[in-house]
C-alpha cells in the first residue's frame, strides 16, 4: 500500500488500533479494495485479518478487488474457512436497527470521453444500486459506494438522481486516497449527506455513522 503514501506504513496495525472503538454488535461497511489477491484463496489471510476485527462487516466491490466472484461463492468460501463476521453487499441490502444498508461499486463515466464498455458497466452499476434501494422498502436508507458520485467537477447524475429519488440519508464512498482527498466532496447536496470514508482519510479508524 506504500504507493498511496507514507501514511499507509504499518496500516494493518493502525486498523487494528482503530477498530478498538468498534463493539461486537456494531456493523462496519468496508467500501471496496480490501486486498490485492487475484482469487479468494489468495486473499484468505486478508479475510482472516478482517474477520478478527470486532463486530460484523459488510464488503462491497472495489476496482482492485480482483478476487471478487459472486456473493454466493464468497459466502461458501467464508463458511468453509470459518469466517463468520463478513458478508457481501451486492444486489441486495442489509437491515440494521431501523436502517437499510444499500450499495454497489459504482463507476466513473463521462459521456464525452467514456466508451461503450464503460457505459455498459455504468448502466449495470446503476441497476444494481436501484435493486439495493428497492430491497430496502420504506426503511431509512444508508448508501455505500466504492466510487464517488461527486469528485471535483465530476458528477454521476444517474446515481445522484437515484439517491434523491429513494430518499437516501447518507452516501459514503471510498476509492480516493492521498492528495486526491482534497478534491473529495464531503457535505450536503440536497437532502443527502456525502462522506469520503477511505481508510487513510479517516486515520484508519472507522467513522461512526449512527
Amino acid at each position: 500500500m506504500g504507493i498511496f503514501g507514507e501514511e499507509w506504513e504499518n496500516h494493518a496495525e493502525k486498523l487494528t488500533c482503530g477498530f478498538s472503538c468498534v463493539g461486537d454488535n456494531d456493523l462496519t461497511v468496508l467500501c471496496g479494495d480490501l486486498c490485492w489477491g487475484m482469487s479468494m484463496a489468495d486473499s484468505l489471510e486478508d479475510f482472516q485479518f478482517v474477520d478478527r476485527l470486532p463486530g460484523k462487516k459488510l464488503l462491497l466491490k472495489g476496482n482492485h478487488d480482483y478476487w471478487w466472484s459472486t456473493a454466493a461463492k464468497a459466502r461458501r468460501f467464508f463458511e468453509e474457512k470459518n469466517i463468520s463476521t463478513i458478508d457481501i453487499l451486492h444486489n441486495n441490502c442489509f437491515f440494521y436497527e431501523d436502517y437499510a444498508i444499500c450499495g454497489t461499486r459504482g463507476w466513473f463515466y463521462e459521456e464525452e470521453t467514456g466508451g461503450e464498455h464503460d457505459k455498459k458497466i455504468m448502466l449495470r452499476e446503476i441497476g444494481r444500486l436501484e435493486t439495493s434501494l428497492k430491497a430496502a422498502g420504506d426503511k431509512k436508507k444508508l448508501v455505500f459506494l466504492h466510487y464517488p458520485p461527486i469528485f471535483g467537477k465530476y458528477e454521476c447524475k444517474e446515481i445522484l438522481s437515484l439517491l434523491d429519488q429513494y430518499g437516501a440519508e447518507i452516501c459514503c464512498y471510498g476509492h480516493i486516497h492521498g492528495k486526491g482527498c482534497r478534491m473529495a466532496f464531503n457535505g450536503w447536496r440536497g437532502a443527502v449527506e456525502y462522506r469520503l470514508v477511505s481508510a487513510d482519510h479517516l486515520g484508519f479508524c472507522p467513522q461512526r455513522i449512527l
